[in-house]
């Protein structure tokens, strides 16, 4: 990203107006003190903020006006909003380390955590996101608190893992819960199973949240199979209704859910250079980019397939490395901020378990994107029937 540099002085300020096109940017207002703090602000037309910002005043106003205080404008240019933002949180964080969360309202992603480091595994909902690289596991980002803690628990009553928050010492002599009653839990607590019997329905957990729910769908569906060929149809219409409970829940997961340490994404928006489009990776929740794509190559229009130029492109371009957990959820912050806009601009395609993309997808939605059309519409196939 390259960042422009102007001088102002109001007696020329026609020059300097005329001299700033009027496009998405993330500009700073520095006065004759470098040590002063400056304005920082993104807009979707450059030239009109700053004439706002800098004009002679008008009477009777009460617009915020720094004409007499600003002498540099520097500048950033930008092809969308998400870059906008993007580039506004680097430019914050830089100058004002303390203050950049607040100033850009950051609100850390609701996760689903998985406590495989507990002898005794459970779920919680958490804003907290620890080592991706260590036994902990999370899914996310969800909208919100509320949608996170209501998939997790109509989720969890397809299985026997535990609810309890507790670190469990199990005693045979311990009463249980409600949970245990109901059949619901297999109550490790007074040792109502053993510990390889717990490790499994674990283990059934995180295969359910790894697959989007396909996992538990394949199994019961196989399940109902069996159950109908040996003319066990009472059996088989309940497993059908747990069929049938499943699918509102899956329907509950949003696409950009997704397991956080195999989170692997591109982020498609057009791109302040002409004929191209800006692309973005997304790798374990952390964002890179922009990286300029152009849509016609003429080195290579004949050589290469656009897919072949995709890929080309992506390994040429290096993964983000934030520094910490904290600057990850940042990250994941800014990119849940953007995935549930109801105006959100761009696309987003994740690579499947093996790590591999959609090509032929991001071919298509790279087109799109340059041309200004809207998104395809894709049903969530967790949920599909």
């Amino acid at each position: 990203m390259q960042r422009e540099r102007i001088e102002f002085r109001p007696e020329t300020d026609a020059e300097v107006f005329a001299a700033i096109a009027a496009v998405p940017a993330v500009f700073l207002l520095r006065g004759e003190d470098g040590s002063s703090e400056p304005y920082v602000s993104k807009t979707a037309n450059l030239r009109r903020r700053l004439q706002r910002l800098l004009s002679a005043p008008e009477e009777r106003t009460k617009r915020l006006n720094l004409r007499a205080r600003v002498r540099w404008i520097e500048y950033t240019l930008t092809g969308s909003d998400f870059e906008s933002g993007f580039v506004l949180y680097q430019t914050l964080r830089h100058l004002f380390p303390q203050t950049f969360s607040n100033r850009l309202r950051l609100r850390f992603a609701p996760l689903v955590k998985l406590h495989l480091e507990n002898e005794f595994p459970r779920a919680s909902v958490t804003t907290r996101l620890g080592k991706i690289s260590g036994k902990n596991v999370y899914y996310g980002p969800f909208a919100s608190r509320l949608a996170a803690e209501k998939f997790m628990n109509d989720a969890l009553d397809f299985f026997k893992m535990r609810r309890c928050v507790e670190d469990l010492h199990p005693d045979p002599a311990f009463p249980g819960c409600v949970y245990s009653e109901m059949k619901m839990c297999l109550a490790p607590c007074f040792r109502g199973c053993t510990n390889d019997e717990y490790r499994a329905e674990v283990l059934r957990v995180e295969d359910f949240l790894d697959s989007r729910g396909d996992s538990l769908k394949r199994q019961m569906g196989t399940e109902r199979d069996e159950a109908s060929a040996k003319m066990e149809f009472e059996a088989a219409a309940a497993i059908h209704a747990r069929i049938d409970k499943l699918a509102p829940v899956l329907q509950q997961l949003a696409e950009f859910v997704q397991r956080i340490d195999r989170l692997h994404a591109v982020i498609v928006q057009k791109s302040q250079q002409p004929e191209s489009v800006a692309l973005f990776r997304v790798d374990g929740g952390a964002i890179a980019g922009p990286l300029p794509f152009p849509i016609s190559d003429d080195e290579h229009a004949k050589s290469q397939s656009m897919e072949a130029r995709i890929e080309a492109a992506m390994s040429a371009f290096p993964a983000s490395a934030p520094a910490s957990a904290i600057e990850r959820m940042e990250h994941l912050a800014i990119l849940k901020r953007w995935c549930y806009r109801g105006t959100r601009a761009g696309e987003i395609f994740f690579a499947d378990a093996k790590g591999d993309l959609p090509m032929r997808r991001l071919v298509r939605g790279i087109g799109r994107v340059y041309k200004g059309e809207g998104p395809e519409i894709t049903i969530n196939p967790s949920a599909a029937e």
